[in-house]
């Protein structure tokens, strides 16, 4: 019984150490996009840097065409997100490009989400963006 708990003990305290070595999760930002009066789109500027994302949120329905497309210079990517989501992409801009038109199959705020990968996300670099969006 002793062995048990003292092996509890050790795994806890290595969890413990692990987390604090891991150091403080990178800042997030979360945007509310609105389209002026009379457009269908809009345009968003912006730098993500390191393990940070970027996330511009727009309301849409069912049966809408939603369009997205990633204007960088640096290794910037976006996904799409759907109502609800825990962050599993129904567009991956990584593997799939820069230029998304998706139909919509559900009503509700869909995320955009421009974040790093490889090595400019490990060498912390800041890369500037555009995001087109548009909602037909």
């Amino acid at each position: 019984m002793m062995r048990v708990f003292s092996r509890a003990v050790a795994v806890f305290a290595f969890l413990v150490l692990a987390a604090s070595l891991a150091g403080p999760a990178a800042a997030q930002s979360r945007e509310e996009v609105r389209f002026s009066p009379g457009n269908d789109n809009a345009a968003v500027e912006g730098t993500v840097t390191g393990d940070e994302y970027k996330d511009y949120v727009l309301g849409a329905r069912a049966g809408q065409t939603m369009s997205v497309s990633l204007i960088t210079e640096g290794n910037a990517y976006f996904n799409i997100l759907p109502p609800g989501s825990d962050g599993v992409a129904i567009y991956n801009g990584s593997i799939d490009g820069e230029n998304a038109s998706i139909k919509l199959t559900s009503d509700g705020d869909y995320t955009i989400r421009v974040y790093l990968m490889g090595n400019a996300r490990d060498s912390n670099e800041t890369v500037p963006f555009m995001v087109s969006m548009a909602i037909m």
